[in-house]
């Protein structure tokens, strides 16, 4: 996992959702679940039909990957998907710029998360809970209550590693 203090906690990074090549699970999700976004504010037949095109290869690829992560979720700019499997996030759940989770990992109810929250494989978030900015969760932490500010979080329950 990443704890680079030089990735922003508010300006999103966009490159980190480019597609990189032909089988790119996690971006093509999030590319997905993006334009379905987009063409909800727009009227007409045409996009319409668009949306609905979207709505298809969002299931492709949450079938691929096996995550749930719903189409209207609040998601900020930069979101790196690692290992896109097993993936769950409540609908109701908002994650920050240039955060990065891992395989396994459930945000379950409404978890906030700040800019560039790293989540480790298999950690599991039970909201209602805000996570701050510069966050790091370890593997298989259980997290249940808020994260202050660049904190680094482990165990079961999660509390602040030192």
């Amino acid at each position: 996992m990443s704890n680079d203090s030089n990735v922003s906690a508010s300006d999103p990074d966009w490159s980190r959702e480019t597609i990189q090549s032909f089988w790119d699970p996690g971006r093509k999700l999030l590319r997905a679940i993006r334009r379905y976004q987009a063409l909800q504010n727009r009227r007409g037949m045409l996009a319409k039909m668009a949306s609905k095109y979207w709505v298809l290869n969002h299931w492709f690829w949450s079938l691929i990957t096996q995550c749930e992560i719903h189409l209207t979720t609040e998601i900020g700019g930069g979101l790196r998907l690692t290992h896109p499997t097993g993936i769950i996030i409540h609908p109701k759940a908002k994650i920050g710029p240039n955060c990065m989770i891992f395989h396994q990992v459930t945000l379950a109810g409404p978890v906030t998360l700040g800019g560039h929250v790293d989540i480790g494989a298999g950690a599991k978030l039970i909201g209602p809970l805000t996570v701050g900015d510069h966050v790091t969760i370890g593997a298989n932490a259980v997290l249940t209550k808020d994260a202050a500010d660049n904190s680094t979080l482990a165990g079961i329950p999660a509390k602040p590693t030192h």
